[in-house]
């Protein structure tokens, strides 16, 4: 099996190289990739891609994520985002491959406080969540066989993330103000990689699986619960911090360009319930990847 992997050095991209491998030959491109065309802005280097190695799988792990830029830089996300995906759709109805893609919990307006399920209308409140819902509804319009997984929160042992922000933030200051009313499930690259490997080879064997899932690690936090965790976990490896006050603020003393989802809970139980998984507690993922970070800090 030929499975085609985009965008190999984010930081889920990176961990599908090592979860996909037992399944088949995997092709792991970027946007810099020189022999064959990685790069989702560019749609007919794409269609030279996918004609010349016809995968059986393409798992998409590439996408724009400046949430605030996406603000200015509609056309950019937008091409990325949708545009791209639906060229990537349209190519594995033809070839008659699987395409895995990913969304967000960006596609809601984080109203309330019960976690979204995936038949729950959508309704972003900034681009980049409009952009992501437009390659989600392509997905599902001109593609079969696929998995569409919507997740939150990322992070992961390598590449620039929340954790790693909080860190050098952490050394650099002795006064800290984060978010208290922003909710989600941080979850880890390497979880994603490997219940996408797993659903993946399932529902290859029962086409009848495919579909929208919600995937995220299990309970929720809010940033300042998430920041806590980090310094907390920084101290107990010895990590040196001038932090000495971490201040819960409100998203209104934030300012920024885009408009960020208070409620970004998922429901995870159809995923769970269908390809028999038991999803682990956010804090469980965050701490062996920390233990990661600080090791290379030292």
């Amino acid at each position: 099996m030929k499975i085609l992997l985009l965008g190999k050095n984010g930081q889920v991209g990176w961990e599908l190289q090592r979860a996909l491998a037992p399944l088949g030959e995997v092709i792991a491109l970027d946007r810099h990739s020189q022999e064959y065309c990685g790069d989702l802005s560019n749609l007919p280097g794409l269609v030279h891609t996918l004609h010349t190695l016809k995968p059986n799988v393409i798992v998409n792990a590439a996408a724009y994520t400046a949430v605030d830029q996406a603000e200015t830089e509609h056309a950019q996300a937008t091409l990325i985002n949708a545009e791209a995906v639906a060229l990537l759709a349209k190519e594995a109805c033809a070839l008659g491959a699987w395409l895995v893609h990913y969304s967000t919990d960006y596609v809601f307006n984080g109203a309330g406080s019960t976690p979204w399920r995936e038949e729950d209308t959508p309704a972003p409140l900034n681009h980049y969540g409009a952009s992501k819902l437009a390659g989600e509804r392509a997905v599902i319009w001109h593609c079969s066989r696929y998995l569409l997984f919507r997740t939150s929160w990322v992070y992961g042992a390598r590449g620039s993330n929340f954790a790693r922000t909080m860190l050098r933030l952490g050394k650099a200051r002795s006064t800290l103000g984060v978010i208290h009313d922003q909710v989600g499930s941080p979850t880890g690259a390497a979880l994603i990689a490997d219940v996408t490997a797993h659903a993946l080879h399932k529902a290859m064997q029962q086409p009848e699986l495919a579909g929208l899932y919600h995937l995220a690690a299990a309970g929720s936090a809010s940033w300042y619960d998430y920041a806590s965790l980090v310094f907390e976990q920084a101290r107990k490896a010895g990590i040196p911090l001038a932090l000495t006050s971490l201040e819960a603020i409100p998203s209104s003393a934030w300012q920024a360009a885009a408009k960020r989802p208070l409620n970004s809970r998922l429901d995870c139980r159809r995923l769970e319930a269908v390809f028999e998984l038991s999803l682990p507690p956010w804090q469980q993922g965050l701490q062996h990847t920390l233990t990661v970070i600080f090791g290379a800090t030292h």
